[in-house]
């Protein structure tokens, strides 16, 4: 049950803070090689892993493994390998990772979380540090050509800009569909469409939400904007308006969407699956929409005209590996009949 009737939603933020340093002083020092990152494409907080690990260039140093759209109370599954048991770590399911490092966990089963692979133990699932560490610690096996995702000279505004995000739009779309009042709903409700209007008014004359290059702070709202009309609309009841109702930010998604690193990673079928078919309490009969049309996605934004350079002096990734790829009809080509 994710609804506590009366109640506000109020998330656990109880994560494994454990953190993967260069140096190593939690105990876990930086090994190309050594660690899976573990996700699924369909969460919003592990989309933001996939899209810096791409960005960065990480795939060589941190492998990926990638689990179904759906979960029951136990955790996610490795339902989209052969036999359902992720190739590298050997397990069926990511709780068998958290019970290796704690035999009592008595948390929430997450993803993102990155596996020690020798050991089987989850090493963290901090999802909001994890990237930063991605981009700040993991230097040494970056592509190439990577940019910089966490400027020092920035961080303290995007770190400003991040809090704002996260607490009235990130976290704000699920506090409005797990509300448990009318109150509870409508308050957040405000707050997240206030916030959106913070954001159109910021974007309108600047591509990039801190500095004129692509930051943590882009990927974060991306993976809420990019599930906006898909599910929180609707299933979430955050109704206002459609993304593709708001122009600057409509054009602002589409941007970064066709940005290598971003769009290409986006499943927008397994992003439907979950949120419809797992949250049977505010969807009991678990159908899953067949709407709305994607195509959109890809038409001309016209952000070029407010200038930025994308990757700073840095420069795109390249293709997405073919084990990597989001399957076709899953993306912004998933307009055709069956797609869903």
């Amino acid at each position: 049950m994710y609804v506590t009737p009366g109640a506000d939603y109020d998330r656990d933020t109880r994560y494994i803070t454990t953190r993967i340093t260069a140096d190593g002083r939690d105990g876990w020092p930086v090994e190309a090689g050594r660690y899976r990152l573990v996700v699924s494409r369909a969460c919003p907080w592990a989309s933001r892993a996939v899209v810096v690990r791409r960005l960065l260039g990480l795939e060589d140093a941190l492998s990926m493994g990638v689990c179904g759209p759906t979960h029951d109370e136990r955790s996610w599954t490795f339902d989209l390998d052969p036999g359902g048991v992720d190739p590298v770590l050997g397990i069926e399911r990511i709780r068998d990772a958290y019970l290796a490092r704690d035999p009592e966990y008595p948390r929430g089963i997450t993803v993102p979380a990155i596996v020690d692979v020798p050991s089987g133990m989850v090493v963290t699932n901090d999802f909001a540090q994890m990237t930063l560490d991605l981009e700040t610690e993991w230097t040494a096996h970056h592509r190439p050509g990577a940019p910089d995702l966490y400027p020092e000279a920035l961080r303290d505004e995007i770190h400003a800009v991040d809090a704002r995000v996260y607490r009235d739009v990130n976290n704000g779309v699920y506090k409005c569909g797990f509300a448990g009042s009318q109150r509870s709903y409508e308050r957040a409700y405000d707050r997240l469409f206030a916030g959106l209007d913070w954001l159109t008014e910021r974007l309108g004359d600047r591509r990039y939400l801190v500095g004129d290059t692509i930051t943590e702070a882009d990927v974060r709202l991306f993976t809420t904007l990019v599930r906006f009309d898909a599910v929180y609309h609707g299933h979430f009841k955050c109704n206002r308006t459609k993304l593709t109702e708001m122009p600057v930010l409509w054009a602002y998604a589409r941007d970064l969407f066709q940005t290598p690193g971003f769009g290409d990673t986006v499943d927008l079928v397994h992003i439907k699956q979950h949120y419809y078919e797992v949250h049977t309490d505010i969807n009991p009969s678990g159908v899953v929409p067949r709407g709305p049309l994607v195509g959109g996605w890809l038409t001309p934004h016209g952000r070029e005209a407010l200038g930025g350079r994308p990757f700073g002096d840095g420069t795109p990734p390249g293709p997405v590996r073919d084990d990597e790829r989001v399957a076709a009809g899953h993306g912004a080509d998933g307009d055709g009949e069956g797609a869903a």
